[in-house]
């Protein structure tokens, strides 16, 4: 088990007090700042071992198997640091993840969905990174999340970073971004009273903006108590770059909730303007027409990727017809990058994807 570089202590000393509560994030794009794209090059991917039976039960061992799986994949590209909750289960993912991934005991998690729970970077217009928490609540309470709550600010500690808190409740997997001014992200997840009470629209809309320094928000409605997340947009709509938007449709014989939420999507999409003035050009994904995996949480998405340096790390689920276009229109969408496919059933089965699982910390 690998632990922090420097004692806690030190850390207290050199970076003072850790940032109040009601610090905000303020207007970033004032000053600069500004959450990139996903394909920038990275410093590093946060990640968290999964380790309580009280969430994952009898199928904790399997999803752990998983997550050491992505993280020995995502560290043949650049570094990964795993967060566990305390010696015991460091050592626990020190061996499942071999010598590749650094573990660290001294930033404890809940669960493993570090994407939401993680810090959110920015950038400045000098290249300065800066660290901001977008107030995770276990999902809008259905989770426990005392030590979740805590890792934003925690991970911009580890960093020696500045930290701030966003005007508004949410999750990293909750909003993409494109770099470049232009977010977007479905109303059922953050236009939510489980999340932001008393906000409206545009209340929260202009809070997403001032945190990722962005100019214009795309909603699209999105499905509203059918998951843990509220339908975050990460699973069906991802940025490939500014003005270029992918997003999954299911098959043509699928009509239940989540099928009909992804072709309005595709709908909302193909006949939006992006901050620049930029129709945005979709690219169709083809869903898989069979999974291997009964659960009805199942994620069946080729979508939830983890961009990483050189690399595009996402799922297959055995439909040899799928598996094999989604693998070529993300070797096109990301020109240079080598498309890694992995079997990670068990914990797309949990609710969520690989995309989920990571938190990508850009270069300064």
């Amino acid at each position: 088990m690998n632990d922090l570089p420097v004692g806690k202590w030190l850390l207290d000393a050199l970076l003072g007090p850790r940032p109040s509560p009601g610090a905000q994030a303020g207007d970033a794009g004032a000053h600069g700042w500004r959450v990139p794209a996903d394909d920038v090059p990275h410093a590093r991917t946060w990640m968290s071992w999964p380790s309580r039976r009280s969430i994952w039960g009898r199928h904790l061992a399997g999803v752990q198997q998983d997550i050491a799986l992505v993280a020995r994949t995502v560290a043949a590209y650049e570094p990964v640091i795993m967060c566990a909750p305390d010696d015991v289960t460091a050592e626990d993912a020190t061996a499942a993840c071999g010598p590749g991934v650094t573990v660290v005991d001294s930033i404890p998690t809940d669960d493993l969905w570090m994407r939401d729970t993680c810090a959110v970077f920015r950038r400045d217009g000098r290249g300065a990174l800066d660290a901001v928490g977008l107030n995770f609540n276990g999902w809008g309470r259905k989770q426990a999340h005392h030590d979740d709550a805590e890792v934003a600010w925690a991970v911009a500690e580890f960093n020696r970073m500045a930290f701030s808190e966003a005007e508004f409740v949410g999750e990293g997997g909750s909003i993409e971004t494109d770099g470049d001014g232009t977010v977007m992200a479905t109303e059922s997840s953050l236009v939510n009273k489980n999340r932001n009470r008393g906000m409206s629209r545009e209340d929260i809309e202009r809070a997403v903006l001032a945190a990722y320094g962005a100019e214009q928000m795309i909603w699209v409605p999105g499905v509203r108590g059918r998951d843990i997340t509220d339908n975050h947009i990460d699973v069906t709509s991802r940025f490939v770059r500014p003005g270029v938007v992918l997003v999954q449709v299911p098959p043509d014989d699928r009509n239940d909730v989540w099928a009909r939420d992804a072709r309005e999507q595709y709908a909302i999409l193909s006949a939006a303007t992006d901050a620049k003035g930029r129709r945005l050009q979709v690219i169709r994904v083809d869903g898989p027409d069979r999974v291997r995996s009964r659960s009805s949480t199942f994620v069946d998405s080729y979508l939830n990727f983890h961009l990483v340096n050189g690399a595009v790390v996402t799922a297959q689920f055995g439909d040899a017809r799928t598996d094999a276009a989604a693998r070529r229109t993300l070797a096109e969408a990301f020109p240079g990058r080598q498309v890694v496919q992995l079997d990670v059933d068990r914990l797309m089965g949990g609710g969520g994807g690989i995309h989920c699982s990571t938190m990508h910390q850009p270069v300064p």
